[in-house]
């Protein structure tokens, strides 16, 4: 699990940025200023810092520079300055992005992934994630996130494989047969109600509906909201 450290002294948006990336799995650190976020960052690992500009203390391009002197972690600046030189300074001093607010935080989102990604040169996705849901691939486990805290729900294997293949495929309506072809395989020659039966198991072993029935249709899983902006 990535764990992220937030350099930022506005409360609300502390708040927001833990929310949301709380929901994408990741592990999350808030420091309030420049000073506090220094103490962090050596008290422990992290992956990314996402990085306020305007703070008290130390703002965001001192404390940029001083991680940058021993440290080449993954560094996103956020900031409501969008002048074009204070861009040029935080690239500068190696920031590996710059983010002006007000900013959309799934875009951001979206960001960090991309950054983290480059950072750790990652050949396949290892784990997904989604509004509080984590497949590990690799294990073949599945967790469910309930007041911050991670649990395992039990699946079988088609359980996990028909999860798999709707997250994989979010936003788009996939057909009972489409997903008997894609899970239970072209061969299959039973009846089609055994994807009902199984959706049925996996909204109630996962305790939450993240999947959409399509009548007619089939089965989707909805892409996560990017329609909302915040300062």
């Amino acid at each position: 699990m990535y764990r992220i450290l937030v350099i930022e002294d506005e409360e609300d948006i502390q708040e927001i940025l833990r929310n949301y990336l709380t929901a994408e799995g990741y592990e999350v650190a808030v420091a309030g200023d420049g000073v506090e976020g220094i103490t962090r960052f050596h008290s422990g690992s992290f992956d990314l810092i996402l990085l306020d500009v305007m703070m008290p203390k130390i703002d965001g391009f001192g404390t940029c520079e001083l991680i940058r002197r021993e440290s080449d972690v993954p560094i996103i600046m956020l900031t409501a300055l969008d002048e074009e030189e204070y861009q040029i300074r935080g690239l500068d001093l190696k920031a590996d992005d710059y983010i002006t607010k007000p900013f959309s935080a799934p875009v951001l989102m979206r960001k960090i992934a991309a950054v983290l990604r480059r950072s750790h040169k990652e050949e396949s996705q290892q784990e997904i994630y989604y509004r509080g849901l984590r497949l590990d691939l690799a294990g073949h486990r599945v967790f469910v996130q309930e007041d911050g805290a991670w649990t395992e729900a039990e699946l079988t294997q088609k359980e996990f494989e028909l999860l798999h293949v709707l997250l994989i495929n979010k936003g788009l309506v996939l057909t009972r047969q489409k997903l008997l072809n894609l899970v239970w395989d072209e061969d299959y020659f039973g009846e089609e109600r055994i994807v009902d039966t199984h959706i049925k198991n996996l909204r109630k072993k996962l305790g939450q509906n993240y999947i959409t029935t399509i009548r007619g249709v089939g089965y989707r899983v909805d892409k996560e909201n990017e329609k909302q902006s915040y300062r």
